[in-house]
């Protein structure tokens, strides 16, 4: 049975790559801030599919502490130790506003979230993955990575940082059999524009207003297909947007 190492996986687009993963019959190493949200998808997963309570390990600590992230991630009990699918989930926008008029606390926290996090996460955990010689990386990523939008510019940044980090990554592991993926998703109708709107839920209604928005489970169909191809496949891309969206600032709304 294989491990899968989702963080971010709470809700939105991590709580439904672990029931896909769940489904699909993988153990989950599932991490995310707030314990008390983990033990609820815990217990929903064991209730919903056939995954069992000792399948399911629970790692709450915020990704931006590296060495909390270090202490769990070393400290792992012996028969979870061998992680073969790293999901890179955990991440976030915060703020809509010019860069000149932006909130340094909300850059800080996209910045260590979206980009230190999930160096850190990887730096503990694929060493591992080149020692057993093998192993799978998976980065969600954002449209936001491919062209800066208006009002947006850090959080682009940083998913744009995803990219690169990612195709790094790619590179400096071509000599393994180890994969590395980049999700790339347009509008998800998820909780993450209310983070964005510090909790305004109207505004946050608003992003999706005129579309059919993709939705978490979209996403996780979409990490799923790249952790199941072949293993002489690397899926290295995946651009994935709703019907009415052509780039990350071009939108049709009915």
């Amino acid at each position: 049975m294989k491990t899968v190492f989702i963080t971010g996986a709470s809700s939105g687009i991590g709580e439904a790559c672990a029931r896909k993963f769940a489904t699909e019959g993988y153990r989950l190493i599932l991490n995310a801030r707030r314990a008390e949200k983990l033990e609820a998808l815990k217990a929903a997963l064991v209730s919903e599919s056939a995954i069992r309570e000792e399948d399911i390990l629970l790692l709450p600590f915020d990704v931006r502490e590296r060495e909390v992230a270090k202490q769990a991630i070393e400290t792992l009990p012996a028969a979870w130790q061998d992680i073969d699918i790293l999901i890179n989930n955990a991440g976030l926008a915060l703020g809509l506003e010019k860069e000149h008029e932006g909130h340094f606390e909300d850059w800080d926290t996209m910045i260590d979230t979206n980009i230190r996090a999930l160096l850190s996460i990887t730096r503990f955990v694929v060493p591992g993955m080149v020692a057993r010689k093998k192993g799978h990386i998976i980065n969600i990523g954002s449209v936001a990575g491919d062209a800066a939008y208006a009002n947006g510019a850090v959080y682009c940044a940083t998913k744009a940082a995803v990219k690169v980090l990612s195709d790094g990554l790619r590179i400096d592991l071509v000599d393994t059999p180890i994969r590395v993926t980049n999700i790339k998703p347009g509008l998800v109708e998820t909780n993450f524009s209310v983070v964005r709107f510090h909790g305004d839920q109207q505004r946050a209604d608003n992003v999706y207003k005129g579309i059919e928005p993709l939705t978490g489970k979209d996403i996780a169909e979409c990490v799923y297909f790249a952790a199941s191809a072949p293993e002489h496949m690397q899926v290295a891309e995946i651009l994935v947007l709703a019907n009415n969206q052509a780039s990350g600032s071009v939108i049709y709304r009915n």
